[in-house]
């Protein structure tokens, strides 16, 4: 996914300054066109005003800073942000910065065009906190139990086409990028295809709600889980300033745990590789015509390769349609060379696809033998639409045995409901506050919040349509805000900021052989409170790791 840039203001690393919201009017998420701008945007649209370094109370921000309605008191930071001396902050962001140049802490700059088709041109460091944000242990060990469930979870959905096809039916009619996928998944029924090497490297996302004290789960990602590769980077940056200042700081680095998100992710591609049984086949990643994110990528590719001798080859969907070719045994050729996996790093989104070629190589894939990462039934299974069916009573029970392992997810589960539900229609037309309608979308800058819900569900009601089938409405989680210093380029600010937490996993079965179901890491993202959207790629946040407490 590429990652969005800014330019904030001329201060450079050699003049570090700190930089603070003004209020903004809040704008409308419905639609691509009207939608929320980056939190942190180019020079032409910046909200920011500039402090020097010495100047740090930090600003509050008008109208909606007040996101934590209902929030009793503020989420703790790991330190007293305002006793830091003004100095040593100066120093830490010099040697972040610094250290993420060296190590390949970066994404492509958006002010350089060719920064996202040519690796090594407009680089600069990923958006990154500057320390730490603290996340109880409990929370955290719940969290790491949770994956092997959700990825077992998510194979059984799978298989089960019906399942997939019925709980989407309504969303087709309304939804054309769905509809498409479904039409893939029906051919491939209908081909009476069998999946029997099947892979998923995915990342489920959850909030601790402050309220509840309930660590609760926004999303499960099954296509496209990026930042295992940079996550891993400041998991290492944040271990590293706390080695040198922790003392100053009175912090100590070995209570942030251990990411091995990019290792073994490339294990379980290397694993799946393995599986297919042919040595010179490749591993196929396919990217989007422009990733500013794709050092993410190339560490994973670079470690498959050091570690496990696997080669890579990169190829957009165009590409793909143009290279590709199906022998009759099921084999995959791109540009002559035999595909063992694909692991799919675009095709999540409907700008993936501008043309019916896009279209023809996603079903070339599906139809060859080569392992998908995500097959398309896979990339069905973590819709929000089948997150809020597996959501209803008793549905769980068709999927998994264990009673114990259906609690576990149960305890994590976020309100969801279906909008032909009126009675939460009508609760959320009279607070929409509390709720986040969401669309069959992946990405950030989607949902829905506040006023538009209202006015997003009446106009609904008006124009009696099944447009209402392509939403689902969730309980919006409110989690425990704290200031933190947040670095986009070269410059640091501090806000008043949310986090929320991504745990990685992998599994990869062979017919009735589960090879590899492992949680595999973390990703924790912070932003501003005063955002509705939090993803890294769309420029709405930064990366960030954690420390327990």
């Amino acid at each position: 996914m590429g990652v969005g840039h800014s330019s904030l203001s001329s201060c450079s690393v050699d003049s570090l300054c700190i930089i603070a919201f003004t209020a903004q009017p809040k704008t409308s998420s419905f639609s691509n066109s009207n939608r929320q701008k980056p939190l942190f945007p180019t020079k032409k649209h910046s909200p920011f005003a500039v402090l020097k370094i010495g100047t740090l109370n930090c600003a509050r921000v008008a109208g909606e800073m007040e996101i934590g309605k209902g929030i009793a008191a503020a989420g703790k930071p790991i330190v007293d942000l305002h006793g830091i001396d003004d100095g040593l902050i100066q120093k830490i962001v010099y040697d972040a910065l610094v250290w993420s140049s060296l190590h390949g802490l970066v994404v492509g700059d958006r002010n350089d065009q060719r920064s996202g088709k040519l690796p090594g041109v407009g680089m600069v460091h990923a958006p990154i906190a500057l320390l730490p944000t603290s996340f109880p242990e409990s929370h955290w060990k719940q969290a790491c139990e949770l994956a092997p469930i959700f990825n077992e979870l998510i194979d059984r959905v799978s298989l089960d086409g019906k399942f997939l096809q019925d709980s989407l039916a309504r969303t087709k009619k309304v939804d054309a990028f769905t509809s498409r996928l479904l039409d893939i998944h029906s051919k491939i029924l209908e081909m009476n295809k069998k999946e029997e090497i099947r892979l998923g490297l995915h990342r489920s996302d959850y909030m601790l709600d402050e309220k509840t004290k309930l660590l609760l789960q926004i999303e499960f990602n099954t296509i496209s889980s990026s930042f295992a590769g940079l996550g891993c980077l400041v998991t290492d940056l944040h271990r590293t300033l706390l080695n040198d200042y922790g003392e100053d700081l009175s912090l100590d680095s070995k209570r942030i745990p251990g990411n091995t998100a990019t290792g073994q992710f490339a294990e379980a591609l290397a694993k799946a590789w393995t599986e297919y049984n042919n040595p010179r086949a490749v591993a196929m990643i396919v990217v989007q015509t422009e990733e500013r994110n794709m050092y993410d990528q190339h560490w994973l590719c670079t470690v498959l390769k050091e570690r496990y001798n696997v080669r890579t080859i990169r190829k957009t969907l165009a590409e793909i349609d143009s290279e590709g070719q199906l022998l009759p045994d099921g084999t995959f050729l791109v540009g002559g060379q035999a595909v063992a996996v694909v692991y799919f790093r675009a095709g999540y989104a409907p700008t993936d696809y501008p043309s019916e070629s896009e279209w023809r190589a996603r079903l070339l894939m599906e139809q060859s033998s080569a392992i998908k990462c995500p097959s398309i039934s896979y990339h069905l299974a973590g819709t929000k639409k089948i997150q809020q069916e597996l959501a209803k009573p008793n549905v769980l029970e068709k999927f998994l045995e264990s009673k114990e392992d259906i609690a576990k997810l149960r305890k994590c589960f976020a309100g969801l409901w279906s909008l032909v539900d009126s009675d939460i229609t009508k609760k959320a037309i009279e607070k929409p506050e509390l709720f986040v309608m969401k669309p069959q979308r992946e990405g950030g800058g989607n949902n829905i919040y506040g006023d538009d819900v209202k006015e997003t569900l009446l106009r609904l009601q008006k124009e009696v349509s099944e447009e209402d089938a392509a939403y689902i409405l969730m309980q919006r989680i409110f989690p425990a805000v704290s200031p933190t210093f947040l670095i986009r380029d070269s410059i640091c600010h501090k806000d008043h900021a949310i986090s929320e937490l991504g745990v990685y996993s992998a599994y990869l079965r062979n017919k009735e052989s589960v090879i590899m179901n492992d949680q595999c890491g973390y990703l924790m993202r912070t932003k501003v409170s005063s955002s509705n959207e939090g993803g890294v790629a769309a420029g709405f946040a930064v990366l960030d790791s954690i420390y327990l407490t």
